[in-house]
């Protein structure tokens, strides 16, 4: 009898033994995705055995009963969350419960490209399926009350860059969290910025910093086409920008600028206004800020395009008809 009890304890302890290493392969080892990366979605108010029916049936499990075995070995059963989920290839089965216990759920993501304006900006985001729209049809006015704006205009007020945030955020969420960036950004920028610069305030120095972000083919030039619209602004003499021009033109604008335009007075014609327009013209890169900041020391007051995305720099007027004549009439 007693030799009968010893071989039963000893084949439930080798048992146990036999479980517990399986269990620790199983956990260890690598699910088998269909892809690189694989999203999926656990329904909310599942319990243990539900999650893990979904997870065979979005394909992200062969078998339902190891993962729940190792979810109750470790204590995990009731801790596991809903939400849309994403996981990349070599995850494993102890990975996956850790993720789906700490609701580690997939992200999307908006970026906001430099150079675009507030327009393009609210169609991307009124376009974005996983945001919540809350604001679609608010007026610019109200936008900004939402967000606490004290400038007049939300143009080039928002950070370019690429934010994530998970499925179902609001709108304005994502606008306040950019309109944030971009006032930090700034305000370290303008805590380091080159002495003796012709701006009143931070938003002037934004202002120019779009200028800088439209006129500019080619990054390395930034510092030297800021250079030439400080020099110009140190003396008193008009910016003459085209972007500016066209920036105010608005939607009467149709890819070509013509003399006629260049001579029809708006708030953004620098052609015919002293100084910077009233408002930026486009998201600045923190590039184009930097350069704001720190402009080249030059004493060009002209630059023309070459045709390549670069320019030619000129300190007279003599010179800078020249340059016109050769890169841009061809002479």
């Amino acid at each position: 009898m007693k030799r009968l009890l010893i071989t039963a304890v000893a084949a439930t302890v080798l048992g146990l033994l036999i479980f517990l290493i399986y269990l620790d392969h199983y956990a260890k080892s690598p699910l088998l995705l269909a892809d690189a990366t694989q999203t999926f979605s656990i329904k909310p108010k599942s319990g243990l055995t539900s999650v893990a029916n979904q997870l065979v049936n979005q394909g992200v499990i062969e078998s339902a009963l190891p993962f729940v075995l190792l979810a109750r070995s470790l204590n995990k059963a009731s801790s596991l969350q809903a939400g849309d989920y994403t996981l990349e290839q070599g995850i494993t089965p102890l990975a996956l419960l850790t993720a789906l216990s700490k609701g580690k759920r997939m992200q999307a993501k908006i970026t906001f490209i430099e150079g675009k304006t507030f327009k393009d900006m609210r169609t991307k985001l009124t376009s974005h399926s996983a945001i919540h729209h809350t604001i679609a049809k608010a007026s610019e006015a109200e936008i900004m009350a939402l967000i606490g704006v004290k400038q007049n205009h939300l143009e080039g007020l928002f950070f370019p860059d690429t934010y994530y945030f998970d499925q179902g955020t609001d709108d304005i969420v994502i606008l306040k969290r950019a309109y944030q960036t971009m006032l930090e950004k700034l305000e370290t920028a303008w805590q380091h910025k080159a002495p003796d610069l012709p701006y009143q305030n931070r938003h002037e120095a934004l202002i120019m910093a779009s200028i800088i972000e439209k006129e500019t083919g080619k990054a390395s030039e930034r510092p030297m086409i800021a250079g030439v619209f400080i020099n110009r602004l140190r003396i008193g003499m008009r910016l003459q920008t085209d972007p500016t021009v066209i920036y105010g033109m608005g939607e009467q604008f149709k890819g070509n600028i013509r003399r006629k335009d260049l001579l029809t007075d708006t708030p953004y014609n620098t052609y015919t206004r002293d100084g910077l327009p009233p408002t930026p013209i486009a998201m600045p890169s923190l590039a184009a800020i930097n350069a704001a900041l720190h402009p080249a020391a030059t004493n060009a007051l002209y630059f023309v395009g070459k045709g390549d995305g670069s320019h030619a720099f000129s300190h007279s007027l003599s010179e800078h008809n020249r340059a016109v004549a050769k890169y841009q009439l061809k002479h």
